[in-house]
């Protein structure tokens, strides 16, 4: 089974809550609706948590903000992906141009040429009701596990 790990960074808005979601790089994403995700990324034998620290560096560019981490839970996605999720709430969080590791694909398909495209190619703060309908399906429960979460706590 893969197992994945992510952060979800959250702040406080004039407008609600916002969330700070990735765009997959790549022609695969390009013009797909539901093409954004939490930062986040394969682990095996590290710490969950570790590994959500390590792939939000290489994703975004910079190391994620030293913030008290909440364990959201365990979701699974369409593909049968398993992602362990991280709240931290981080108002003033803040980056100017998305730096993402790249990965190497095969362009197109069979045809032995490879190119190197960017696991993230953009990255923002989103209100949660836009991160409902950007994010992949299978991440929305994790938003709606950090809105209780929230719903609980304020």
């Amino acid at each position: 089974m893969v197992r994945s790990a992510g952060l979800l960074l959250y702040r406080s808005a004039a407008s609600g809550a916002e969330l700070f979601i990735a765009h997959m790089g790549g022609p695969f994403w390009r013009r797909r609706e539901r093409a954004w995700s939490i930062p986040k990324g394969e682990y095996t034998d590290e710490p969950p948590l570790e590994a959500a620290l390590r792939e939000f560096h290489e994703e975004i560019g910079v190391p994620a903000p030293d913030v008290p981490w909440t364990e959201l839970g365990e979701f699974r996605q369409a593909s049968g992906k398993r992602v362990v999720v991280f709240a931290g709430a981080a108002p003033a969080f803040s980056v100017t141009a998305v730096r993402s590791n790249t990965v190497k694909l095969e362009l197109p398909r069979g045809s032995g040429r490879f190119v190197d495209v960017p696991e993230v190619d953009d990255a923002r703060w989103v209100s949660v009701d836009d991160a409902r309908t950007m994010l992949v399906a299978g991440q929305v429960a994790a938003v709606d596990a950090l809105v209780g979460l929230l719903g609980r706590s304020g």
